[in-house]
């Protein structure tokens, strides 16, 4: 589908791209031609995701950045300008998930997530877009949701807030922003499996083969699949796209897909007991 001048001299920018399908994504964009900025608060990971890429610190570029700060975001943007002389693409895939029952999340692990999710995408979605606008620049802005921020889902509420706001704001700025040749899109990943999140998320294979039954492709996606899909929605393939936000999920929103299913085979105690115990062996490895 694509050639290896697909994103020729195209830098694209990667929150949390460190790890998981950020890191994914950023291998397929340098497959097609394209340099990345890999954006992540850990100094450590991200210089292991250059050694998984097989990167020599040219054509890849590690920026340790929070983006949920307003300021960092500027000064790392400016710096990637500085050094490269351009950006053309943002992919704003930094999030962070866990699961709660809602009675019992507390405003600062809603805040937490909200902070990453919704304030990280709107910081460099608007340090990106005012410098496109004022230099009279074109360029792309993906946006990572999710399948459920369109629904909502059970014992995820931070996140699903969270993403329903990136999926407004990806409308709001494909509207506003068309006429100056910046496109917005968002794409909503279903179930693919990676290091660390889903480890989280789908705690063991009795879940995990539960959850797969659910989909109606009776498998999960392959992370070169989402890749993919965001070459095209940021290469010059895909020009009158934008405000739009695509479904890669196997048909698992068709089928009302979320982490609702959970419901489906445990009781709510039960649940409850099972994110405690998630959440203490997260903070054990920590």
């Amino acid at each position: 589908m694509f050639s290896a001048e697909t994103l020729q001299g195209k830098h694209i920018v990667v929150t949390g791209g460190g790890s998981g399908l950020g890191l994914e994504m950023a291998r397929g964009f340098l497959s097609v031609g394209a340099s990345v900025s890999l954006i992540g608060r850990n100094r450590a990971r991200l210089e292991q995701a250059l050694k998984d890429l097989g990167g020599d610190g040219t054509r890849v570029l590690l920026h340790p950045c929070d983006v949920r700060s307003y300021e960092e975001v500027q000064n790392t943007f400016s710096s990637i300008v500085e050094h490269t002389g351009r950006v053309d693409g943002v992919v704003n895939n930094a999030a962070g998930n866990f699961y709660c029952a809602s009675e019992d999340l507390t405003s600062n692990g809603f805040r937490t997530v909200v902070d990453i999710v919704l304030q990280g995408t709107f910081n460099w979605s608007q340090v990106f877009g005012s410098y496109l606008i004022e230099h009279s620049l074109p360029g792309s802005i993906l946006n990572i949701v999710a399948t459920y921020s369109h629904f909502g889902s059970a014992f995820v509420l931070p996140s699903a807030c969270a993403k329903a706001g990136v999926h407004a704001l990806t409308q709001t700025l494909g509207v506003e922003w068309a006429h100056h040749g910046i496109r917005v899109n968002a794409v909503a990943p279903g179930p693919f499996p990676t290091e660390g999140a889903w480890s989280r998320l789908i705690p063991d294979e009795k879940i995990e083969q539960r959850y797969k039954r659910l989909l109606p492709t009776r498998r999960f996606g392959e992370k070169s699949e989402l890749a993919n899909l965001a070459i095209f929605l940021l290469s010059d393939l895909s020009p009158y796209i934008t405000g739009e936000c695509i479904y890669i999920d196997g048909g698992e929103h068709l089928r009302g897909g979320s982490f609702n299913f959970l419901l489906e085979y445990f009781e709510p105690e039960d649940l409850k007991k099972m994110f405690r115990g998630l959440k203490s062996k997260s903070q054990a490895q920590k």
